[in-house]
């Protein structure tokens, strides 16, 4: 009777301990939340040729295992399994780094133009609007005193601030420009280094994911393993499937815009249809961000060809909305069309383009687990019949079940 006794306060010592250690942890760790934040952000700059190797390897993944599909139907290379994984790597860095290229040669001399452009047409434009505003107030002798007020008064300022604001305005431009080239060549840097990375990344992905997954069935018990990789899976579904469908369907809306914008005389067509094809990456938002800065630079060169384009961005997002996008998408990822808005606002609102990229997979993955979970819940407090209600099925958004290696007697245990 003593030795049970004492086992028990034993036990309850140690939790009391344990929760002491951990609260002081907690605590620790709040207080020094800033120079965590400061640690974690160096430790991610260090890293971040590493995060950009594994970006373009996990983009290039797919690729690359299609390319050796297509190598191994080569009889001279069927038996030589690590030439076709060079070749492979090989070719699709190779056209990548030609699509990026292609894309960059493409904007650049467009974007000069564009910019010479709207500086020969703005003198004219505020000669043109000069003008009209004057025939305006010719005949309204208050107006024109008020306009005159104004104008003399922004004169006035302007002039005001040549003499004090202007120095140390420029004094922060420059400051701003030194920092923004240091950082431009920064990203350069880890760029090019992720690029050397993700050679060793796509070569060795196989081995890594046989790696991860005895890391996983090794720290946790099979079922929850099994768990853990269904969802990995789902989440690779989701994010690959998206991306790469997105990707699909912005280069076709960016093909068939420039074909449309050349045939009607627009200048600036090359640059207006990467614009458009490159924000159409972003959902819901994207065809809105791409077509107004585009707009403007029509409105500037032939307000007559800005009204022309509006219509047809229009009528194109209506096909890609309607007919192109799910045909190349379909349903990847499951949401309803307020919860793609929430998760663009949500995340597009914490990581800025980005996270207006990635935030409807990401949410799709977090949506997805917390159906698990509520199903989970639902079975263990005997509530799962409220399942077979659901509108009539188990879960609408629900994808269709993976074993991840998981028995139905595990599943009962």
């Amino acid at each position: 009777m003593k030795d049970p006794d004492n086992k028990k306060y034993i036990k309850l010592g140690v939790t009391g301990v344990a929760v002491i250690v951990v609260s002081l942890l907690f605590f620790f760790l709040l207080f020094r939340l800033p120079e965590l934040s400061r640690f974690a952000a160096v430790v991610a700059g260090i890293l971040m040729p590493f995060l950009y190797g594994a970006a373009i390897a996990y983009v290039l993944s797919p690729v690359c295992n299609r390319l050796e599909d297509l190598l191994a139907k080569i009889p001279v290379l069927k038996e030589k399994k690590g030439v076709r994984s060079a070749l492979a790597i090989v070719l699709a860095l190779a056209l990548a780094l030609l699509i990026v290229w292609a894309l960059v040669m493409l904007v650049i001399p467009q974007v000069w133009e564009s910019v010479v452009a709207i500086a020969n047409a703005i003198p004219g434009q505020l000669a043109n609007a000069n003008r009209w505003l004057h025939d305006v107030l010719q005949d309204q002798p208050q107006l024109q005193s008020l306009w005159d007020s104004v104008y003399s008064t922004a004169v006035d300022k302007f002039n005001e601030w040549m003499k004090t604001g202007l120095m140390p305005t420029v004094s922060t431009l420059i400051t701003q420009i030194t920092t923004q080239v240091a950082v431009f060549f920064s990203v350069l840097k880890n760029l090019f280094l992720g690029i050397l990375i993700s050679v060793y990344f796509l070569a060795s992905r196989k081995l890594f994911a046989v790696q991860a997954k005895m890391v996983l069935y090794g720290v946790f018990p099979r079922r929850a393993a099994g768990l853990i990789e269904d969802e990995m899976h789902y989440a690779d579904r989701m994010f690959n499937g998206f991306l790469m469908g997105k990707l699909v369907d912005s280069a076709i809306i960016g093909v068939i815009c420039f074909a449309v914008t050349s045939l009607m005389g627009f200048e600036s067509a090359a640059l207006i249809s990467v614009v458009v094809g490159v924000t159409n990456i972003i959902p819901f938002f994207g065809p809105f961000i791409g077509a107004i800065p585009s707009a403007l630079l029509l409105l500037l060169e032939n307000p007559m060809h800005c009204v022309y384009f509006l219509i047809f961005i229009v009528i194109l997002q209506q096909v890609d909305g309607n007919l192109i996008g799910p045909k190349i998408l379909g349903n990847t990822t499951g949401l309803s069309s307020f919860w793609v808005l929430f998760s663009i606002l949500l995340f597009g609102g914490l990581w800025g383009i980005l996270g207006m990229i990635v935030g409807v997979p990401l949410f799709a993955v977090i949506y997805d687990i917390a159906r698990r979970l509520i199903r989970f819940g639902l079975d263990r407090h005997g509530a799962g019949e409220m399942l077979a209600g659901y509108d009539g099925k188990e879960d609408p958004s629900a994808p269709p079940e993976e074993s991840g290696e998981v028995t139905e007697q595990e599943e009962k245990q």
